[in-house]
């Protein structure tokens, strides 16, 4: 069974009590999260500490792992993303952004409608519409309008990571992964993305790991912290910063361990 979607609609995920394990190794223990629509959730933790790991399994990244077993249950909506969706149809709707920009040896026009034309067969016209909306929502279409057919390679590192960006969009999916988006850019191609981050929010859920805490208060509604694969806590990215119920998290954020 296919899950049916609004267009354009974003929809929560809900995580209830996920284990996951890499042969032997246990990554995540009894992880549950509920991750609100139109918000943007940040993952924070040290490194190793299974918030990459969380983040990949909402859209079953971690499927093309050998020896990885997951249990729980993950909803999309009122979907199981096992159960009833399609690993293809959910990475439609849950699309990724990775910690590196990744775009495809094709044109920058091409990047943009590359899974459009891998879920159907879109119209020229249809994706010229969508090319120019989806530059235009994250900042390239002045910069690139002029070389759509140019190579997206000879891209600077930001402009390739918000082509990676328009890309994903242009499925018009729910959910935003992110994983690290910022990690390899400078500081200004960093605050274009963060504040695109931010506005995706208005019309899709955005999940964002970071390492960078002051990022994580910036542009988050809720923030999670993670630690040798345990949800520590879990609530309003301000109340977290400033009151941390739990003595593992105040150390983290007063850089005691971490």
């Amino acid at each position: 069974m296919t899950g049916e979607r609004a267009t354009g609609a974003a929809l929560p995920m809900t995580v209830r009590d996920v284990d996951l394990f890499y042969g032997e190794f246990q990554a995540l223990r009894g992880v549950s999260l509920d991750i609100a629509a139109n918000e943007v959730t940040a993952l924070i933790g040290p490194s190793g500490c299974g918030k990459s790991t969380l983040l990949r399994c909402l859209n079953r990244m971690n499927d093309r792992v050998e020896g990885c077993r997951r249990t729980g249950t993950i909803l999309l909506g009122d979907n199981d993303i096992e159960k009833d969706l399609d690993v293809c149809d959910l990475r439609r709707r849950v699309g990724m952004v990775f910690q590196r920009p990744n775009p495809f040896p094709l044109s920058i026009y091409d990047n943009v409608c590359y899974g459009m034309r891998l879920h159907g067969r879109p119209s020229r016209q249809a994706c010229d519409e969508v090319v120019e909306a989806t530059l235009l929502r994250v900042g390239l279409w002045d910069e690139v309008r002029d070389k759509l057919k140019s190579s997206a390679l000879g891209l600077s590192g930001g402009q390739q990571q918000r082509l990676c960006i328009a890309r994903c969009l242009a499925t018009d999916p729910e959910v935003i992964l992110m994983d690290e988006p910022t990690s390899a850019l400078d500081p200004i191609s960093t605050a274009l993305v963060e504040d695109l981050a931010s506005d995706l929010a208005h019309d899709h859920t955005v999940v964002i790991v970071t390492h960078n805490m002051q990022q994580a208060t910036r542009i988050s509604h809720k923030t999670a912290f993670f630690l040798l694969g345990e949800l520590v806590e879990f609530a309003p990215t301000a109340e977290l910063f400033s009151h941390p119920k739990d003595k593992r998290t105040d150390d983290y954020l007063t850089g005691r361990f971490g």
